[in-house]
């Protein structure tokens, strides 16, 4: 079976051995010995007890123990479970009772949290530390690879279930996107067809998952000292140095972290004359960071923005250039995000928003040509089910006549009349109004046009139906608020009609968001705060 991640990644291997595949920490490995430590723990891993569709919580830093154990438990046929520590420990223990891991590979600090909140008590058997010993019924990397070389190497993956991805929990509870070996496999596909990706290039990746997909296609992957839990908070030196020294063709990042990149980097005059492409995800781009990002990297780069989501990526794409030249300048005039057209072979389809389970696809179900709706999509990249969530599965899948199914994405949003796909917003966030319903993108984007605002969230107070719009406003730093700034955002909003309703607005010193991206923002506790504030009279 050579169609999953693993098999790509041998492959590359087998194409380029001598080549470095991983640098990290001032360490390099070359693509020989990667995939020969990777064999080496696979087999150390069987003969330790993880057996082929045993779960696999991996839960340790993103730095070379951890890519040789993923593909390590790709080869031994194990589902790879990655739950992203930065969501804190309530929804990590979350995670991992949803999972029932068989297996627990993990950092020292992973396995306290382990014992600490007795995480997989009565499901795991075979435990691995990427560390010291806490117990001694954890195994040390060092053995597993000794157990590994008097053993048979396991040949492949042989389940179609690779790995179970959780969501951020930005818009409820975490949940695990099942991932099949040839969802992976289509994933990497796209990504080196659509970018023309090269082996032997050098990949700075901000983001785990991303790395495994840089290996896979013969890239040397480059790990950045930094908390990946903390993007916003990542040292834009430290980056600076990891491309510019490693002559890096390709970064990844999020927009929280191109935002404290470019901060730092613009007024400096500092340029990054190698990369060919910049790929962010995990939330929109604005045209001042567009415009920031632009005068680091040369004038032939791509610098392209992906949208989808942990269960579907990706599901479109569109160019810095067409934000700077065409849509970036409407997202001011309240016509929310432009997330380009669909990416082949993506289906998009919007469906008239509802917020109940779906039985079963038909045409009738999708929305009035130019009205907005729940974004639906359909295609190889898509996550078949949520693991162990049946209900959460019924009610974001709707089953086809075929076979097939679509995902309901979770996100409202439009398509103009060039086929390309607008985003306003998540449906959860949408405000019920009096007047009807208010979405967030298209009513921010009119604010967040502002040069003293960094970015505005739009909230409801009150009941459902007659909810209360209020926008809380992030200011950049250094700029404080008045009644004369309050005022003149007030008049931006009475222009247009989609946000002259819009009467109460609250600053508030930093926003929440989620952990993995620093991005999205959790308008459930903005809207909480919004409440209080407007229950002391602290709104106008």
């Amino acid at each position: 079976m050579s169609d999953n991640i693993y098999g790509l990644f041998e492959k590359s291997a087998a194409a380029s051995p001598d080549a470095p595949a991983l640098r990290c920490g001032g360490k390099t490995l070359s693509f020989r010995e990667l995939e020969s430590d990777c064999r080496a723990l696979a087999a150390g891993l069987a003969a330790a007890g993880v057996k082929p569709g045993h779960r696999a919580i991996l839960l340790a830093p993103p730095e070379s123990d951890f890519f040789a154990l993923a593909f390590a438990l790709f080869r031994a046929g194990a589902v790879v479970v990655l739950v992203d520590p930065g969501m804190g420990m309530e929804n990590v223990a979350r995670c991992i009772e949803t999972a029932r891991p068989d297996a627990f590979v993990g950092s020292v600090k992973a396995h306290l949290g382990r014992l600490t909140g007795r995480w997989g008590k009565d499901t795991l058997k075979t435990l691995v530390t990427t560390g010291p010993r806490i117990l001694r019924s954890e195994m040390q990397l060092d053995y597993i690879r000794s157990l590994g070389k008097n053993a048979p190497s396991p040949s492949a993956p042989c389940g179609e279930t690779a790995a179970i991805m959780f969501t951020s929990g930005a818009t409820g509870r975490p949940k695990g996107a099942v991932y099949t070996h040839s969802m992976l496999y289509t994933q990497a596909g796209l990504l080196a067809e659509r970018f023309a990706i090269k082996p032997g290039e050098v990949s700075v990746a901000t983001f785990p998952l991303f790395g495994l997909f840089d290996l896979a296609l013969g890239q040397t992957l480059v790990i950045p000292a930094m908390d990946t839990t903390k993007p916003a908070k990542a040292d834009p030196e430290e980056i600076i140095r990891c491309i510019n020294e490693n002559k890096a063709a390709q970064l990844f990042g999020s927009p929280a972290l191109l935002e404290t990149l470019s901060r730092h980097a613009a007024p400096l005059g500092i340029k990054l004359p190698s990369l060919k492409r910049v790929i962010s995800c995990g939330a929109p781009l604005y045209p001042e960071l567009v415009e920031r990002m632009r005068a680091l990297l040369p004038e032939n780069v791509v610098f392209t923005t992906p949208y989808g989501a942990t269960e579907a990526l990706p599901v479109s794409a569109i160019t810095a250039s067409e934000i700077l030249s065409d849509t970036g300048k409407q997202a001011a005039q309240g016509m929310g995000i432009c997330v380009g057209l669909p990416w082949t072979p993506a289906q998009v389809e919007l469906i008239q928003i509802s917020d109940e389970p779906i039985a079963q696809w038909s045409d009738s179900l999708r929305a009035a040509p130019g009205q907005p709706g729940e974004v639906a999509v359909r295609g190889p990249m898509v996550s078949r089910e949520y693991f162990g969530l049946e209900k959460e599965t019924a009610y974001a899948k709707i089953p086809c006549g075929d076979g097939t199914f679509f995902h309901r994405m979770g996100d409202i949003g439009r398509l103009d009349d060039k086929g390309r796909l607008w985003f306003w917003g998540r449906k959860a966030h949408r405000v019920r109004a009096g007047q009807g319903d208010m979405f967030t993108v298209p009513c921010e984007g009119v604010f967040n046009a502002h040069k003293s605002v960094r970015r505005t969230a739009l909230v409801g107070v009150g009941e459902p139906g007659k909810q209360v719009p209020v926008l809380c406003v992030e200011l950049e730093q250094g700029v404080q608020p008045t009644e004369a700034l309050k005022g003149e955002l007030l008049d931006m909003g009475a222009k247009f009609q989609s946000t002259a309703s819009i009467k109460r607005i609250l600053f508030h010193p930093s926003f929440p968001v989620d952990p993995r991206h620093n991005s999205k923002i959790f308008r459930d506790r903005l809207a909480a705060w919004a409440a209080s504030e407007l229950s002391r009279g602290l709104a106008q």
